[in-house]
């Protein structure tokens, strides 16, 4: 198994709005592709410039086939545009 924690800190506050649209529109696919076991976004509570992608995948395929997909190859993009993302990678 493989989690993912995608950190986003926007480079302003309207640019973390159309982050934040990319990255539930980015979730609302994933959660539907093969070997998805867990796929959401966390706002945070005390910076409002602040989000977290919290992803799991059965393995290394299925997260690859996920980086492949146009959803994917559209909204990543769009969210690193709009700020830095630092991304944690762990095996389970």
């Amino acid at each position: 198994m493989i989690r993912l924690n995608c950190f986003f800190q926007a480079n302003d506050g309207e640019q973390f709005k159309t982050a934040l649209q990319a990255a539930v529109a980015l979730t609302e696919y994933s959660q539907k592709h093969e070997g998805c076991i867990a796929y959401d976004v966390f706002q945070s509570a005390t910076r409002n410039d602040v989000f977290l992608i919290c992803e799991t995948w059965e393995d290394q395929a299925s997260l690859d086939k996920h980086s492949a997909t146009p959803e994917f190859k559209k909204y990543s993009p769009m969210m690193r545009q709009c700020g830095q993302m630092k991304v944690e990678h762990f095996e389970f």
